[in-house]
């Protein structure tokens, strides 16, 4: 039973911290861990970032104008 309620543990517990933005660090000057908030930019809804839907169709035109004006005829 024991190790049920570990392993149980374990999995919430790793859960949590990779679905928030914790980081855990070793200090070596002061022997201890130090927990922080890690913050999150994303630039997904910048019109001119390569992950947004307009930027990737505007990538994919000019990729496919440019391999259509420079082949060989």
């Amino acid at each position: 039973m024991r190790k049920i309620a570990l392993t149980g543990a374990i999995i919430v517990s790793s859960a949590v911290f990779s679905a928030s933005p914790l980081s855990i660090n070793w200090s070596t000057t002061q022997k201890s861990f130090t927990f922080s908030q890690d913050k999150a930019a994303a630039a997904v809804g910048k019109p001119l970032s390569a992950g947004s839907v307009a930027g990737v169709h505007r990538r994919q035109e000019r990729r496919q104008h440019h391999q259509s004006t420079t082949a060989p005829k």
